[in-house]
């Protein structure tokens, strides 16, 4: 499949509702929960506001001129955070999409990204039986800590 990664567009920052709607985990033999739970706090966190705080960065992936995906970090008080200095991961495909390495370009284009604008540590939380913690785990992220469902891992930047 081909696709591109780039910046979100000012344009596009409404997607990111879809994104964390999407990012929603649900087990097997679960409903997916009504749309409207993105406008619990848990979840507005991560996007109320987004593009206007000097940490929120965010790139997208782009299949036949549609964003496909998005991969978004802030520094915020969410399920991840470990301090005030490190940004959260966010990231989500639309399910159509999944399974074809995209996610993982996403990541590493943030990671860079990161890198590049010289923050030390990144993190992010995942339900222990995600598909994606394993991913997470190869990209480099470990564990620092764990509650009975789910890891908060870091990844170091300086590396």
């Amino acid at each position: 499949m081909n696709f591109i990664i780039r910046p979100i567009k000012d344009s596009e920052i409404h997607l990111l509702e879809d994104f964390i709607y999407e990012a929603i985990f649900i087990r097997k033999g679960e409903n997916k929960p009504p749309r409207n739970i993105i406008e619990n706090e848990d979840l507005q966190v991560y996007i109320r506001d987004f593009g206007k705080l000097k940490d929120d960065n965010c790139v997208v992936a782009e299949h036949d001129n549609k964003v496909i995906g998005a991969c978004w970090t802030r520094i915020m008080n969410d399920y991840g955070h470990i301090d005030d200095e490190t940004p959260s991961f966010a990231i989500s495909l639309y399910e159509k999409y999944r399974n074809h390495g995209i996610g993982t370009k996403l990541m590493n284009e943030m990671l860079n990204l990161l890198k590049e604008k010289g923050y030390k540590k990144t993190s992010l939380a995942v339900q222990k039986d995600n598909y994606a913690s394993k991913m997470y785990e190869k990209l480099g992220f470990s564990i620092i800590k764990e509650t009975e469902e789910e890891y908060i891992m870091v990844y170091d930047l300086q590396n």
